[in-house]
């Protein structure tokens, strides 16, 4: 339970203190700037594109922690008594 804790204590702490990162190139960027002020809906779909890019490594990362918990968890062989 100690472990537990101390990873969940760990991972908030580096999400509370992370810096803020830019990383956008400079040509999406401006296509993101002008599309807002001109009311276009190419921002809408940049926005769309990036979740789906960011969807998928999460989905197969979440499916081989599915796996890995399911194959080799513990199993209960103590007698029922």
């Amino acid at each position: 339970m100690k472990k537990i804790l101390a990873i969940l204590l760990f991972f908030f702490t580096v999400l509370i203190f992370s810096p803020q990162a830019k990383a956008q190139c400079a040509m999406c960027t401006a296509n993101a700037e002008m599309g807002v002020k001109n009311g276009n809906t190419q921002t809408k779909g940049l926005n769309s594109g990036v979740l789906y890019l960011l969807a998928i490594p999460f989905l197969l990362a979440g499916g081989v922690g599915v796996i890995w918990y399911t194959n080799f968890r513990k199993k209960d062989t103590s007698p029922l008594a």
